[in-house]
Protein backbone atom coordinates (compact mmCIF):
# COMPACT_ATOMS: atom_id res chain seq x y z
CA UNK A 1 0.00 0.00 0.00
CA UNK A 2 2.66 2.50 1.21
CA UNK A 3 4.75 1.75 -3.14
CA UNK A 4 0.90 2.58 -4.32
CA UNK A 5 1.08 6.05 -2.15
CA UNK A 6 4.35 7.00 -3.84
CA UNK A 7 3.04 5.96 -7.12
CA UNK A 8 0.35 8.51 -6.85
CA UNK A 9 1.92 11.32 -5.26
CA UNK A 10 4.52 10.82 -7.78
CA UNK A 11 1.95 10.54 -10.69
CA UNK A 12 0.24 13.49 -9.73
CA UNK A 13 3.37 15.48 -8.77
CA UNK A 14 4.42 15.02 -12.50
CA UNK A 15 1.20 17.23 -13.60
CA UNK A 16 0.72 20.51 -12.87
CA UNK A 17 -1.09 19.97 -9.38
CA UNK A 18 1.13 20.95 -6.60
CA UNK A 19 2.36 17.43 -4.49
CA UNK A 20 5.62 16.50 -3.41
CA UNK A 21 6.96 13.70 -4.21
CA UNK A 22 10.55 13.66 -2.97
CA UNK A 23 9.37 13.79 0.72
CA UNK A 24 7.46 10.57 0.59
CA UNK A 25 10.53 9.06 -1.02
CA UNK A 26 13.00 10.43 1.62
CA UNK A 27 10.80 9.30 4.12
CA UNK A 28 10.38 5.65 2.81
CA UNK A 29 13.85 5.38 2.39
CA UNK A 30 14.42 6.65 6.06
CA UNK A 31 12.39 3.80 7.02
CA UNK A 32 13.99 1.18 5.78
CA UNK A 33 11.71 0.64 2.28
CA UNK A 34 13.96 -1.15 -0.66
CA UNK A 35 15.49 1.98 -2.08
CA UNK A 36 15.73 0.35 -5.21
CA UNK A 37 11.99 -0.45 -5.34
CA UNK A 38 11.03 3.02 -4.32
CA UNK A 39 13.29 4.52 -7.62
CA UNK A 40 11.53 2.26 -9.86
CA UNK A 41 8.20 2.62 -8.87
CA UNK A 42 8.34 6.98 -8.03
CA UNK A 43 10.00 7.05 -11.54
CA UNK A 44 7.38 4.99 -13.30
CA UNK A 45 4.61 7.21 -11.60
CA UNK A 46 6.32 10.89 -12.18
CA UNK A 47 6.85 9.63 -16.27
CA UNK A 48 3.45 8.40 -16.50
CA UNK A 49 2.11 11.63 -14.91
CA UNK A 50 4.74 13.51 -17.40
CA UNK A 51 3.41 11.57 -20.49
CA UNK A 52 -0.18 12.92 -19.13
CA UNK A 53 1.06 16.50 -19.36
CA UNK A 54 2.69 15.24 -22.78
CA UNK A 55 -1.15 14.05 -24.06
CA UNK A 56 -2.84 17.28 -22.46
CA UNK A 57 -0.17 19.72 -24.23
CA UNK A 58 -0.86 17.96 -28.11
CA UNK A 59 -4.77 18.07 -27.27
CA UNK A 60 -5.03 21.68 -26.05
CA UNK A 61 -2.86 22.62 -29.50
CA UNK A 62 -6.28 21.84 -31.29
CA UNK A 63 -8.09 24.87 -29.61
CA UNK A 64 -5.24 27.07 -30.49
CA UNK A 65 -6.99 29.06 -33.31
CA UNK A 66 -10.27 30.12 -30.17
CA UNK A 67 -10.47 33.42 -28.41
CA UNK A 68 -9.92 31.49 -25.54
CA UNK A 69 -6.12 29.50 -26.16
CA UNK A 70 -4.51 31.36 -23.73
CA UNK A 71 -1.26 31.55 -25.45
CA UNK A 72 -1.53 34.66 -29.05
CA UNK A 73 -0.85 32.91 -32.59
CA UNK A 74 2.84 35.23 -32.56
CA UNK A 75 3.76 33.39 -29.30
CA UNK A 76 2.81 30.09 -30.02
CA UNK A 77 4.98 30.78 -33.35
CA UNK A 78 8.09 31.86 -31.02
CA UNK A 79 7.85 28.72 -29.19
CA UNK A 80 7.70 26.31 -32.18
CA UNK A 81 11.07 27.99 -33.17
CA UNK A 82 12.61 28.10 -29.79
CA UNK A 83 11.23 24.66 -29.38
CA UNK A 84 12.64 23.52 -32.51
CA UNK A 85 16.30 24.78 -31.37
CA UNK A 86 16.49 23.47 -28.09
CA UNK A 87 13.49 21.96 -27.33
CA UNK A 88 13.64 18.13 -27.34
CA UNK A 89 17.23 18.50 -25.30
CA UNK A 90 15.38 20.32 -22.87
CA UNK A 91 13.26 17.39 -21.79
CA UNK A 92 16.13 16.75 -19.71
CA UNK A 93 15.57 19.20 -17.56
CA UNK A 94 11.96 17.83 -16.51
CA UNK A 95 13.11 17.08 -13.09
CA UNK A 96 13.43 20.51 -12.31
CA UNK A 97 11.14 21.89 -9.56
CA UNK A 98 8.19 24.53 -11.03
CA UNK A 99 9.64 24.24 -14.99
CA UNK A 100 9.91 20.74 -15.31
CA UNK A 101 6.27 19.95 -15.48
CA UNK A 102 5.49 22.72 -18.17
CA UNK A 103 8.53 21.55 -20.03
CA UNK A 104 6.72 18.17 -20.61
CA UNK A 105 3.69 20.34 -21.32
CA UNK A 106 4.57 22.63 -24.21
CA UNK A 107 7.15 19.08 -25.83
CA UNK A 108 2.81 18.01 -25.92
CA UNK A 109 2.00 21.29 -27.51
CA UNK A 110 5.11 21.19 -30.18
CA UNK A 111 4.03 17.86 -30.72
CA UNK A 112 7.27 16.00 -29.87
CA UNK A 113 7.06 12.13 -30.78
CA UNK A 114 6.54 10.38 -28.03
CA UNK A 115 9.57 8.35 -29.02
CA UNK A 116 11.43 11.15 -28.37
CA UNK A 117 9.36 12.09 -24.99
CA UNK A 118 9.67 8.95 -22.96
CA UNK A 119 13.30 7.91 -23.04
CA UNK A 120 14.53 11.73 -22.24
CA UNK A 121 11.80 12.12 -19.34
CA UNK A 122 12.56 8.62 -18.14
CA UNK A 123 16.37 9.59 -17.46
CA UNK A 124 15.71 13.05 -15.88
CA UNK A 125 12.88 11.49 -13.68
CA UNK A 126 14.86 8.18 -12.77
CA UNK A 127 18.03 10.58 -12.19
CA UNK A 128 16.32 12.62 -9.87
CA UNK A 129 14.90 9.82 -7.44
CA UNK A 130 18.32 7.84 -7.77
CA UNK A 131 19.98 11.06 -6.38
CA UNK A 132 17.68 11.77 -3.87
CA UNK A 133 17.67 8.26 -2.45
CA UNK A 134 21.46 8.08 -2.93
CA UNK A 135 21.82 11.31 -1.03
CA UNK A 136 18.91 10.27 1.92
CA UNK A 137 20.70 6.56 2.35
CA UNK A 138 24.32 8.51 2.75
CA UNK A 139 23.04 11.14 5.10
CA UNK A 140 19.96 9.90 6.78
Amino acid sequence: MAYLGLFLTAFVAATLLPAQSETVLAGMVVSGYTPWRLVLVASVGNVLGSTVNWWLGREAVRFSHHRFFPVKPAALARARAWYGRFGRWTLLLSWLPIVGDPLTLAAGVMRERLRVFLPMVSVAKTARYLVLAIVVMRYA
